[in-house]
């Protein structure tokens, strides 16, 4: 049997928004969590599944990150969250797709990874 170190005690760090743990700043954050950076196999995966994007239109984003999508179907109502508010790019009514699995969202070539709120 091997011997176990006991962990290093660890100081817990909350942010503001859900998700955002530890995180100073958007253009400084190298976490691969939902709503961050979007992950090379996270992206890649999204795109060899195709079936599982829900088309959508954005309703309303605000500063904190946070954006409503609708889907075109009168389906649900979502929202999502990415750590850097999507960086300006989202407007209300823009067409968007969401990635039922993967949590990414796309807006023309734009690909980022979200948390669902």
């Amino acid at each position: 049997m091997s011997h176990r170190e006991p962990h290093a005690a660890t100081e817990p760090r909350t942010g503001a928004v859900k998700g955002m743990r530890g995180c100073e700043s958007a253009t400084e954050c190298s976490s691969d969590r939902p709503g961050h950076g979007l992950h090379a196999m996270q992206q890649r995966l999204a795109a060899t599944t195709a079936s599982k994007w829900v088309d959508g239109f954005v309703v309303s984003t605000d500063d904190a990150g946070f954006a409503t999508i609708a889907g075109f179907d009168g389906g649900a109502v979502q929202r999502v969250w990415h750590h850097d508010a999507f960086a300006g790019a989202l407007r209300a009514g823009d067409p968007v797709a969401v990635h039922a699995v993967y949590g990414v969202l796309a807006r023309g070539a734009e690909r980022f990874s979200v948390a669902y709120a």
